[in-house]
């Protein structure tokens, strides 16, 4: 009997397109965005301990995030959770898990996953993923989880593949692309050889970890040379001299575009990555205007919006279409249910009149 894969889940990020209710000390990922009394992180605990035991699971974040993380997923251990002293980006957060993982089990299996999306088919999920490390146990392979889409979606990343090279159920990547414009997005949808990046991938622990050797030699060296450190007291002062060493890259680009080894699962199971007010509109309940009202709110020639506000407050709207209105705390936002591509810069005038606004 196989023994139960590693579940290495990322959860660092800062969820600046869900300003002003993801902050910077409580991002997006520690949120009940759905309203389903779980946070993301949580509902993603919840969806993989069906594949895998709590002792398996790696959670890497930021270290400022540590404490929130053992406050909502009490199953696990403290030393499960790999505290990132620096921001370095997603390759850097799988190098830093899988030489961890290599110490404690040279055999491992991993999948590795967000911690904020959204699968709506929890079955077809698990048949997939379980497909996936079947597929995995060959020939070093690199499995990423690939959505088949249904819209020309701009705030996704691609994944293309190469016709007529399959192998078995899995197709040979060809590229990876970040979010596309509207008429890019359209183009990989006419075309019938791209799917969404979901973010998730299955491999064989030995096999990522020959991927960085090949791909990213430096970042091999330098947490090979934490062997003796993972697992003990002198972990976080070996990782933050290592994050001090390495630069910000992705794993698509630093690993995953290179290499000869990826293949994609074509996947269908109501998957979304929630990565913008948008994305969540799509998902949650509407009224017969296509408005989400999450609040205590009375709306006149309001169509296609967001409002979310304290139930304490009354919100009365009037003559708005494609608009959200949140406000969170000590901040109002009101702006274009689609301006996603604002945030960044949202985000950065409001950190010019205060930190504690963001």
């Amino acid at each position: 009997m196989q023994k139960q894969p590693y579940i290495v889940v990322l959860a660092g990020g800062i969820g600046s397109k869900f300003w002003p209710y993801s902050r910077n000390n409580y991002p997006k990922q520690f949120l009940d965005i759905l309203g389903t009394g779980r946070t993301l992180l949580q509902m993603t605990f919840d969806r993989f301990v069906k594949l895998s035991d709590p002792e398996h699971f790696l959670v890497v974040t930021n270290q400022m995030y540590v404490d929130i993380v053992k406050e909502q997923l009490p199953d696990i251990s403290a030393s499960q959770i790999l505290a990132e002293p620096l921001r370095r980006n997603t390759a850097t957060c799988v190098a830093y898990a899988s030489y961890k993982i290599k110490r404690a089990d040279p055999d491992a299996r991993v999948i590795l996953t967000p911690s904020d999306h959204l699968v709506l088919d929890e079955i077809s999920f698990q048949r997939k993923i379980k497909q996936g490390l079947a597929e995995a146990e060959h020939h070093h392979r690199l499995i990423a989880i690939g959505i088949e889409p249904n819209r020309p979606e701009t705030g996704y990343g691609y994944i293309q593949y190469k016709e007529g090279a399959n192998v078995g159920a899995l197709k040979k990547v060809k590229t990876f692309t970040e979010k596309p414009n509207a008429k890019l997005a359209e183009t990989f949808l006419e075309s019938g050889d791209f799917v969404w990046n979901s973010g998730m991938f299955v491999w064989k622990n030995a096999s990522i970890i020959k991927a960085f050797e090949k791909q990213m030699p430096e970042v091999a060296e330098v947490f090979e040379e934490g062997h003796h450190f993972y697992g003990t007291e002198k972990e976080y002062e070996f990782v933050k001299r290592a994050y001090s060493l390495v630069k910000n890259v992705s794993l698509d680009y630093g690993i995953m575009e290179k290499s000869e080894d990826v293949y994609l699962l074509k996947s269908n199971f109501g998957w979304s990555d929630l990565g913008s007010w948008m994305s969540v509109h799509q998902i949650k309940e509407r009224d017969e205007d296509n408005n989400v009202v999450d609040a205590n709110a009375v709306l006149y020639d309001t169509t296609n919006s967001y409002i979310k506000v304290s139930p304490k407050k009354l919100v009365v709207v009037h003559g708005l279409d494609n608009y959200l209105i949140n406000e969170t705390e000590n901040v109002i936002l009101i702006c274009k249910l689609d301006a996603e591509k604002k945030f960044k810069e949202f985000v950065s005038d409001a950190k010019s009149k205060g930190e504690d606004f963001i």
